[in-house]
């Protein structure tokens, strides 16, 4: 099969591909490292010997093998797909990334991020990596800093002095990040254009030289505390974490490491329409989200409610929401259930399940006093305007 020409499979579409195509070794393969992300039914009398693949809910590219490749194609439209990812990372400060919104297919749009967060860690050499003083403690054959005592005490035949001293340095987690990212992105190889991986080649060997090359989850990108000296590391690190969050983990296959791009789309749903309401909820209302909730005496059962609306000045919660990124007829009754066990978990009497596009039967009904109903945050158009009837939906009067 040519690389050049991927099997495509849209989210949620099943396709069939003759018997001949996909050899019993590749289709158990594929089932066997990804059947969370693509359903694979072999080929047999119920399916005129072909193979059934579909796309659960996940975009991006799949290498899987030199022979066999696949294109995880949205549903979405591309421009919306980018504009959540705008939301969902926190990438609307970056200058120029507007732009962006132009790029035709995904591996563009990755590409081109790639070359934006490669020219800022370059522009940012070029103005010093950020530095800072690190504790060390090792046996010296001259005194710096502060020399250990106590050890010199305890072990007296040890010639050489232990010293504790201080450090400047650039090899610090701001910028070992940074290094790891370059290093992910170099090793998955999306980046055809020759052009673009010269940057990136360049901002790597740039950072690499000074820092220790460290595996970094995306966690580590989120939650840091900056200040005056790294300040512009902030939307660097936002840039990491969009990498880093979806570039699944290597696999070999013959002689060559595949590194995949596979976007969860639920999840990226959920981000969005967080990050969006944190946005452009009235000065009035505060969300919280992912809020662990524990039960039992050593806190085994636990439950994540995706969000919480509450009074701002009051700290009354006033709804519960819950995203769903699928579009059944009616929702389901174990999606019913959890709605309700959230809302009276968090003691409000309303529960709204978020679709990414309209029902053909929406619910809107009472539980024993609490209102459990449907609402719609819609991919499908302007997202700023289904944003907006959102918010218009979901808060009181």
């Amino acid at each position: 099969m040519d690389n050049s020409l991927p099997i495509i499979l849209e989210e949620y579409k099943t396709i069939q591909i003759p018997e001949n195509l996909i050899s019993d070794e590749f289709g158990y393969r594929l089932w066997e490292k990804f059947n969370e992300r693509i359903s694979v039914v072999p080929p047999s009398f119920k399916n005129n010997r072909n193979w059934e693949l579909t796309s659960l809910g996940w975009v991006g590219f799949l290498p899987f093998s030199e022979e066999l490749n696949f294109y995880l194609k949205p549903k979405v439209a591309l421009q919306n797909l980018f504009g959540m990812w705008e939301y969902a990372y926190r990438l609307r400060s970056i200058e120029f990334l507007p732009n962006l919104f132009q790029c035709q297919t995904l591996q563009e749009f990755y590409e081109q991020l790639a070359n934006i967060l490669s020219k800022r860690i370059i522009d940012r050499g070029r103005k010093g990596y950020y530095r800072a003083y690190i504790s060390r403690s090792e046996d010296l054959s001259f005194i710096r800093g502060k020399l250990d005592v106590n050890r010199m005490i305890n072990k007296p035949w040890v010639v050489q002095p232990r010293c504790n001293y201080q450090e400047n340095t650039a090899d610090v987690i701001e910028n070992r990040l940074l290094t790891w990212t370059l290093n992910t992105i170099l090793r998955s190889g999306y980046c055809g254009n020759d052009q673009v991986l010269s940057t990136i080649r360049h901002g790597y060997r740039n950072i690499g030289h000074i820092t220790t090359l460290q595996p970094f989850s995306p966690l580590d990108c989120v939650g840091r505390t900056y200040n005056r000296l790294n300040q512009d590391y902030q939307p660097l690190h936002a840039l990491c974490r969009f990498f880093l969050e979806n570039s699944g983990p290597s696999y070999e296959s013959g002689d060559r490491t595949m590194l995949p791009f596979m976007v969860n789309m639920a999840r990226l749903f959920e981000l969005f329409v967080a990050e969006w309401l944190i946005v452009h909820l009235p000065e009035r209302y505060q969300l919280e989200k992912q809020e662990s909730v524990k039960f039992g005496q050593s806190g085994d059962i636990s439950f994540l409610i995706d969000l919480v609306i509450s009074d701002k000045e009051t700290g009354k919660p006033l709804c519960v929401l819950d995203t769903k990124y699928k579009t059944p007829i009616t929702p389901s009754q174990e999606d019913i259930a959890q709605i309700y066990l959230y809302a009276g978990i968090k003691k409000c009497n309303e529960g709204i399940l978020i679709y990414p596009s309209d029902l053909e039967k929406p619910l809107d009904t009472l539980i024993d006093g609490t209102r459990i109903r449907t609402s719609t945050f819609s991919l499908k158009g302007n997202l700023e305007e289904a944003g907006q009837q959102l918010l218009i939906d979901i808060l009181p009067d």
